[in-house]
């Protein structure tokens, strides 16, 4: 048969999906005599294809050509959409329906569609409840390898991902896209209502809250509402005292992360927020903004029952005082009490007899 023939005979199985070539180990059949060679590696484990750099080996020579690229930073598949280039061409593919919005993956359960067939894979396993990727140290079982895998770096301490501006490494590329932002100032997402924008899309939702006024999630012990789960928790350490942040120098510790960030620069003495008016320089930058009314004169915190204002919503605390006849501070002598802390100080000097 001449091979013009052949290339006939081969090509006419599309069309009739003929499978001549079965493979004797788990009967998938083949169109083509290459394919099922191909397939039957994967019974034998024969990897013939070799990467003359690192010496890695492959079951086929298509995947060597793909592997290869990695040394070479060869990249032959362009988006035209935003130029942007691939070194496989599946990843273009997943990449366009960025700018396409098709999502060919639909699950049948939720009526929700992907664009990638592993995103739906990922997905129906919260469906059934399937968690096959485990944690070898802690037994910890996950949907995805990857989830997986960015998991064990708990473990391990791995922090692959390097910020080029500050050296700072990350455990995940997420996290070093999202500190990168505070590098660049971007914040890609905007809130349609008030174009305030946003680095990351989980400040988003929960801004979007503010203006829809949903509060889903509750308190059990006060009955205060939040609009975000993660403010819930930490509202609850009020309750449960609990203090997770310790500070390495003096071993105090904090309910909150920011209030020990805010500590740790009584050691180290950094005051990175400087006024530009006056050039005085402060450790924490609510300390700033407050500064900064000396200089603009903004009271942005009102009395409802007598209109004034005041700079600071301290300040007003302490001034409606006067309205609520709120007394909180008691004196452990004689009981009696006052309004202002400082009142008390005074008056407690009364019966230690100490002079200012």
């Amino acid at each position: 048969m001449s091979s013009c023939s052949r290339d006939l005979t081969v090509h006419q199985r599309i069309h009739t999906v003929e499978k001549p070539y079965e493979c004797k180990e788990c009967k998938k059949r083949f169109s083509r005599q290459k394919h099922l060679k191909e397939h039957q590696r994967i019974h034998t484990g024969e990897k013939p294809y070799e990467c003359q750099e690192c010496r890695k080996s492959f079951s086929r020579s298509g995947h060597l050509l793909i592997h290869q690229r990695i040394h070479t930073g060869e990249k032959p598949y362009k988006c035209k959409y935003c130029q942007k280039t691939f070194s496989q061409h599946c990843h273009l593919k997943s990449h366009e329906r960025v700018h396409t919005g098709e999502k060919p993956y639909e699950c049948k359960e939720r009526n929700r569609s992907f664009s990638l067939n592993k995103h739906l894979m990922k997905h129906q396993r919260t469906h059934i409840g399937e968690k096959p990727y485990e944690c070898q140290e802690c037994k910890k079982a996950f949907t995805s390898h990857d989830g997986l895998k960015l998991h064990q770096r708990t473990h391990t301490g791995e922090r692959p991902y390097e910020c080029t501006e500050c050296k700072k490494a990350f455990s995940s590329h997420r996290c070093l896209k999202w500190h990168q932002r505070t590098h660049t100032g971007e914040r890609p997402y905007e809130c349609t209502e008030c174009k305030k924008s946003f680095y990351y899309k989980e400040n988003l939702i929960v801004h979007q809250k503010a203006h829809t006024g949903e509060r889903p999630y509750e308190c059990q012990e006060c009955r205060k509402t939040f609009s975000a789960l993660a403010s819930l928790k930490v509202h609850q350490r009020i309750h449960t005292g609990e203090k997770p942040y310790e500070c390495e120098e003096c071993r105090k510790t904090f309910p909150y992360k920011n209030s020990l960030v805010h500590h740790q620069r009584t050691h180290t003495g950094e005051k990175p927020y400087e006024c530009q008016e006056c050039k005085k320089r402060f450790s924490c930058k609510k300390t700033l903004v407050i500064h900064q009314r000396m200089h603009t004169g903004e009271k942005p915190y009102e009395c409802q029952e007598c209109q004034k204002a005041f700079s600071q919503q301290r300040l007003l605390k302490v001034h409606q005082r006067i309205h609520t006849g709120e007394k909180p501070y008691e004196c452990q002598e004689c009981r009696k009490t006052f309004s202002h802390l400082r009142s008390l100080k005074v008056h407690e000097r009364t019966h230690t007899g100490e002079k200012p």
